[in-house]
């Protein structure tokens, strides 16, 4: 086995670790730092329930290998809500909107939103467009009505911007 130095930065806290080459980011996230928020279901970028922000962009954690993440900065589910415990507004919306339910597929689906977030500019958002940014994260539980109830709830609101497709 080949061990390899990384330096990521992990919701604004740097780790430096000695990693195998063979490690992939989800499994570093998940057994070396403890963060269990990014769960790991297909192992093949097919159901995004292991999607985190690298650098601001999604990414499938199964998929990226911990040395690829060398000098990044990692968004996870564990560094979203406020360091009070305050939920992140599309946290808060997914409750209110009953869009999740065993909560496996929730991570996941939070990050892909608060990526759609930070790219829509303040321009609200039609239902396709959500529907279309969440085609990627496989939910078995609730259907995905209430997932994008909640997104719009959050997303649609254009601050005078018109709504994109």
């Amino acid at each position: 086995m080949s061990e390899h130095s990384v330096a990521i930065t992990v919701n604004g806290k740097l780790f430096e670790r000695e990693v195998d080459a063979r490690i992939n980011l989800a499994d570093f996230l998940r057994h070396e730092l403890g963060l269990t928020g990014t769960h790991v279901g297909c192992e093949h970028g097919i159901c995004g329930a292991c999607t985190v922000l690298v650098n601001g962009s999604t990414a499938r954690a199964c998929l990226m290998l911990a040395v690829q993440a060398d000098g990044c900065k990692v968004e996870t589910i564990e560094g979203v809500a406020e360091p009070d415990g305050t939920l992140n507004p599309i946290q808060a919306a997914l409750s209110a909107h009953h869009g999740l339910q065993c909560g496996y597929c929730t991570p996941g689906v939070v990050m892909t939103l608060i990526e759609l977030q930070r790219e829509r500019g303040g321009a609200g958002l039609t239902e396709s467009a959500v529907r279309r940014a969440l085609s990627g994260n496989l939910c078995r539980c609730t259907g995905y009505q209430g997932m994008v109830d909640a997104a719009l709830s959050v997303l649609a609101l254009a601050e005078d911007k018109p709504v994109s497709d």
